[in-house]
């Protein structure tokens, strides 16, 4: 009798091919379902560690306008000279980051913020060994070339690790910042002010840890953007806006940057300065009031991500740049108690907005995250830069005490706010 090895063995190849298949089939499946939450966590490990990095690079630009009490005496500035200052490092963050944003729109370069760091690490070297007006120019606009470059992909890299969730993931990204910022005057206080401005070498190694955390976030986001397919990938959220009310929308959330930060820029470069000069303190003092505010408005920070998220973030912008408007008017005639009493309060609630305007500019153009986060930054820096220089020279033409009373009205433009509209999510 003749036996048909291959017939025989047909039921079983194709139930192994059948098996098989499944097999693949059912894998295949598991890898997508495996890759969508991968995509749809909220990665709180790189939260944190982008929010610390922003910690330390922001920590750096602190340092900037931390040792302008020291620079002043030490080469006999002006504050119109301090105010320019202020506008090489702000100009120099603000005019490259939109464009940087949108670049990496089309061409994400995960190892870009590294790049940023070193010029950074390379601006506080300089700036250590400046002993002119022209090599302090330039040391800052090394630093605000650094952070021109990391604010961008930071920015990205919140919102793919959010979740969806983006107003918690912006406010943690930003209370890093507010928090290196809040730092730097207390570290330049106790390391730098009692021995000299060589001591700023020290901030080297925040530089060097700041380099070490970027890399390792840099490996995630170019492996999170595999698994996306090289798509941006983020959390859309539609609304039903036109292009024209999208532009508007836009254009009063730039307004009330101007009117935030052009408010800002009297605090934070000028703010040493009024203290010493109305309730004549020393440097050193005037430090320790500084941090006292940069404190509050590292927590106000935090509060406005995820309030924002909960009750919307047109009422969070509307309360935070308007709500400051009473206790900024009130600012210039407290005491030194009732001074830092009204910082504290001014700093919380002002600093609430710029995560949810962010966040609202990012609903805005969902496709274009790098773009409108440099935009923004950008614009803020910018801000902060001309409103620094302008001050400034008013400073200089009448008093210190004058500028704080001029600014006080700056709040009152977050009134536009009003015409935000909201936004119809699907």
């Amino acid at each position: 009798m003749n036996f048909d090895k291959n017939f025989a063995l047909e039921p079983f190849k194709k139930s192994t091919f059948g098996t098989s298949k499944f097999i693949i089939v059912s894998t295949a499946n598991s890898i997508i379902e495996n890759k969508t939450d991968v995509l749809q966590k909220t990665v709180f490990s790189i939260l944190f560690s982008i929010s610390f990095a922003h910690l330390l690079n922001d920590l750096i630009q602190a340092i900037i306008p931390s040792v302008y009490p020291i620079l002043k005496q030490n080469y006999g500035l002006t504050f119109t000279q301090i105010g320019l200052i202020t506008f090489a490092f702000q100009f120099s963050a603000s005019i490259l980051q939109p464009f940087i944003g949108y670049y990496t729109d089309k061409h994400p370069k995960p190892f870009s913020q590294v790049y940023g760091m070193l010029f950074s690490l390379l601006g506080i070297v300089c700036l250590a060994f400046a002993d002119s007006f022209n090599w302090i120019i330039l040391s800052v606009m090394l630093i605000g070339t650094g952070s021109a470059i990391f604010h961008p992909e930071s920015a990205r890299i919140s919102n793919l690790a959010s979740g969806g969730k983006r107003g918690l993931a912006q406010s943690i990204f930003q209370v890093g910042g507010n928090l290196g910022t809040a730092l730097g005057p207390l570290l330049v206080a106790l390391i730098v002010v009692p021995n000299s401005q060589k001591y700023i070498l020290w901030f080297v190694i925040a530089a060097v840890i700041g380099l070490g955390i970027i890399s390792k976030i840099a490996f995630w986001y170019r492996d999170h953007l595999i698994l996306r397919n090289n798509k941006k990938g983020e959390f859309i959220n539609f609304h039903s806006l036109s292009k024209s009310k999208v532009k508007f929308a836009i254009a009063v959330l730039l307004t009330l940057i101007f009117s935030k930060f052009f408010y800002s820029a009297s605090l934070s470069t000028y703010y040493i300065f009024y203290v010493m000069d109305r309730f004549h303190l020393s440097i050193q003092q005037a430090q320790y009031h500084m941090f006292i505010y940069l404190f509050a408005y590292a927590l106000g920070t935090i509060l406005g991500g995820p309030l924002g998220d909960k009750f919307g973030r047109k009422y969070i912008i509307w309360f935070s740049v308007f709500g400051a408007t009473p206790f900024a008017l009130l600012l210039p005639y407290a005491n030194l108690f009732y001074t830092d009493v009204l910082m504290i309060i001014i700093g919380v609630i002002i600093s609430s907005a710029f995560p949810a305007i962010i966040v609202y500019a990012q609903e805005l153009l969902p496709k274009k995250l790098g773009m409108v986060s440099g935009l923004f930054y950008g614009f803020a820096f910018g801000m902060g830069a001309l409103g620094s220089a302008l001050l400034g020279i008013l400073a200089d033409y009448t008093s210190i005490q004058f500028v704080y009373k001029i600014c006080s009205f700056l709040p009152i433009i977050g009134a536009i706010c009003y015409f935000l509209p909201n936004l119809k999510k699907k």
